[in-house]
């Protein structure tokens, strides 16, 4: 497979065969193949403009759109915090050292740095807004889980009639977040509190230690699936993930981790890179029936989970993987929650809020702006990247695994994980707040800018971060 960023000794048709490119051919294809990258990345900046001047226009106009600073649910708060100069130094850390490093380190260090440098830069983050309105207060706001722990003192009867109190109107309906969750995200609060850890800081320590764990999830995905190369490269973005702006503290931190830990596991089982496929494979199964349990629309990391198969060739994983993921629906099935009929109960209570008021005409592409403000502008040029190799590494699975590219076989996981974003779009259940609530998505595709130049990467890793410095410091992002 043919790919943009290729070096002088690369081939013509990419495999390893055939008369060498030449080198001021190879140059011309590089030159190409950066300033689409530039387009694509202004393209996106135009999408983010265009959103900011036509939400401002329709919130002044009507107040249609339920968010004070569109297309962000946000309000506009310069401000200082004691995270500043560590998210400052982390920022610069990553960028000077960052790429280096990444390709230095032994592979288990990397993978102990790259957690340690994520919860660094997600706490640091979060500190910004101070540690009580930042971290300790962040999931005890009226919205939040922690608001509803004693009503969990009977749990199975509070699963049975859990139902009973998602819609607006009923007596006792539970507070937002709650209602618009299956019953596993709450019960996560509720077993910390039993075990004496409850609190909202302690909550928020949960979130930002087992959230900044997807970030191995993904790099040990990206090595089995692509190679290690490319896991390295993409090291530096994930643990400067713009979306740390709204990872630090929120649950969806927690939920992307639980749902990259199931595709981890699955791509470990289906490549037989580990000592126990079957346990990894049941593992990833039960990671994914939690996963369902937590947000209603994360099922659709089904189709990560299928790109996983499709580009591994094999099926051997299925059955215990199927085994795994019908666990957690049988346990709170018999337990007296129906998650189908909580689910047409959520879609309800939601058009009766804000979901029933904002335009789907204006959401279903700002949704997008969103989008690359938390994913960053390397990753967009990254998915350019991942377009353009994506027909060369499906001909290339077609005769075998062996022959796809890892760029090829990275630029279909990503694309798998876009696709699961789109369809979350084009449902109208996720009309704004997405740069939020999409973060198990936006995870996935970070590592396409391991796709883009090396001697670029530092000027990527800027435009990823610098934004959303920016966002935290000139925002409030609160929800």
């Amino acid at each position: 497979m043919k790919t943009e960023d290729a070096t002088p000794t690369d081939t013509a048709g990419g495999t390893g065969h055939g008369p060498p490119v030449p080198p001021d051919r190879n140059h011309d294809r590089a030159r190409r193949a950066g300033r689409s990258d530039l387009i694509a990345a202004t393209a996106g900046v135009l999408l983010i403009a265009a959103a900011v001047v036509v939400g401002h226009v329709i919130q002044n106009r009507d107040g249609s759109l339920r968010a004070q600073w569109p297309p962000l649910l946000a309000s506009w708060d310069p401000h200082l915090g004691p995270g500043t100069p560590a998210a400052l130094i982390m920022a610069v850390l990553v960028v000077s050292y960052g790429p280096p490093l990444a390709a230095r380190l032994p592979w288990r260090g990397l993978l102990a740095v790259a957690w340690g440098g994520s919860m660094a830069w997600v706490f640091s983050m979060a500190l910004i807004d101070g540690w009580h309105r930042g971290v300790a207060k962040r999931l005890t706001t009226k919205h939040e889980y922690l608001r509803v722990i004693d009503r969990f003192e009977d749990i199975p009867a509070t699963l049975r009639d859990f139902t009973n109190h998602i819609v607006i109107g009923e007596p006792g309906n539970w507070p937002a977040h709650v209602a618009g969750h299956p019953p596993g995200a709450t019960l996560t609060f509720v077993w910390l509190d039993r075990i004496g850890l409850g609190g909202g800081a302690w909550a928020a320590l949960w979130c930002v230690v087992v959230g900044s764990s997807a970030a191995l999830a993904v790099l040990i995905t990206v090595r089995v699936l692509a190679d290690e190369r490319l896991a390295r490269r993409a090291a530096p973005f994930l643990v400067l993930a713009p979306a740390a702006v709204w990872a630090g503290v929120s649950a969806d931190g927690y939920f992307t981790a639980v749902a990259a830990w199931s595709v981890a596991l699955l791509a470990l089982a289906a490549t037989g890179r580990v000592r126990f496929p079957a346990v990894a494979a049941l593992g990833g199964g039960l990671l994914f029936g939690w996963t369902c349990y937590l947000s209603y629309g994360l099922g659709l990391m089904a189709a990560v989970l299928l790109a996983v198969l499709v580009l591994t060739r094999t099926a051997r994983p299925v059955p215990l993987f199927l085994l795994g993921a019908l666990v957690v629906p049988v346990a709170f099935t018999f337990a007296g929650f129906n998650w189908w009929t909580a689910y047409h109960l959520l879609v309800e209570r939601y058009y009766q809020g804000a979901g029933g008021v904002r335009p789907y005409g204006y959401w279903v592409w700002a949704n997008l702006a969103c989008a690359t403000l938390a994913a960053g502008l390397a990753a967009v040029a990254g998915l350019r990247r991942s377009a353009v190799a994506a027909p060369g590494a499906v001909r290339a699975l077609r005769s075998g695994p062996a022959t796809a590219s890892p760029e090829g076989r990275l630029a279909l996981l990503v694309l798998a994980a876009l696709a699961a974003l789109l369809a979350a779009d084009l449902s109208g259940m996720s009309k704004a707040e997405t740069e939020r609530i999409w973060q198990p998505f936006l995870l996935w595709l970070l590592p396409a800018a391991a796709l883009l130049p090396r001697r670029r990467v530092r000027y990527w890793l800027v435009a990823s971060a610098v934004p959303a410095l920016l966002i935290n410091h000139l925002l409030w992002t609160g929800w």
